[in-house]
């Protein structure tokens, strides 16, 4: 795989003699390397394979009973000043937080596998995408990047020897809700997340880049980033109609875009998708 990016050979280099895992895998986005995942994460009961006749290909995967939510207390903006974090989010110097993660990270993935996820949130090429690059030991991760983004060899092919990318760090650790913390360092376009591994915790172009680093780039860039919902609802005899719109967290956005119609209005021609 092309690896030609020195501050990302370097970066990489620094964060595997911080946690120490015993291999290191770049993942490339292929089929091949996808199935085997999947196959690998089954065969250790981290993940339950479903009906292949009614969900062919769909998996089922538990998070630990102690991290099944975003962990808003334990999710930091660090920034040289307070009042450049914003006042609803929690503040924490970024010395004091490189300082507290490095010894949660530290030695973290002994006998585990460092997955390197080059990753594009948006259309690969796009002058509006922005690339990141993920370390993390959690195969659950690695295959829901997979979904939510572009993944593998052509972003690093996009990346070339030169590009900008944001620094994201990640490790389950022990799970241990009391060494468990979510950082944001926009200055430095870096974000460390560790004894996590659900949803946006973990998964860290989904909130950490998207919404909270991308909110400072695009002050920075001239651009506004905004938490987005976009599906579409389809009523009888009529044409797909599709709302999108900026709605705050925990107004219901997940749970209407999934929502699944009551039998007697799906057998009607109710529907809804999402995007």
């Amino acid at each position: 795989m092309v690896k030609k990016n020195k501050k990302l050979t370097k970066w990489v280099k620094e964060m595997t003699e911080l946690c120490e895992p015993e291999t290191i895998v770049w993942i490339d986005g292929s089929q091949k390397e996808k199935t085997r995942l999947e196959s690998q994460a089954v065969s250790t009961g981290e993940m339950v394979t479903l009906d292949p006749v009614k969900l062919p290909g769909c998996f089922y995967h538990r998070s630990h009973p102690n991290d099944v939510a975003r962990t808003e207390h334990l999710t930091f903006i660090c920034t040289a000043t307070k009042d450049e974090a914003g006042p609803t989010n929690n503040w924490m110097p970024p010395q004091d937080a490189y300082s507290k993660a490095r010894e949660l990270f530290r030695a973290c993935m002994k006998g585990r596998t460092m997955y390197v996820i080059p990753f594009s949130m948006g259309y690969t090429g796009s002058k509006f995408s922005k690339i990141g690059v993920e370390l993390t030991d959690s195969i659950y991760v690695v295959l829901n990047m997979r979904i939510m983004t572009t993944v593998g060899k052509k972003i690093l092919q996009k990346l070339g020897a030169n590009g900008e990318f944001t620094y994201c760090l990640h490790s389950k650790a022990d799970l241990d809700i009391n060494k468990r913390l979510i950082l944001h360092f926009p200055q430095d376009n870096t974000i460390w997340s560790v004894g996590s591994g659900y949803g946006g915790n973990a998964l860290l172009g989904k909130k950490c880049l998207a919404l909270r680093i991308a909110s400072f780039l695009g002050r920075k860039e001239g651009w506004l980033a905004e938490h987005m919902l976009i599906l579409g609802i389809k009523r009888p005899g009529q044409k797909m109609q599709y709302v999108a719109a900026a709605f705050p967290s925990a107004c219901g956005k997940t749970n209407l875009a999934m929502l699944v119609p009551p039998k007697i209005f799906k057998e009607k021609g109710y529907s809804i998708s999402f995007f």
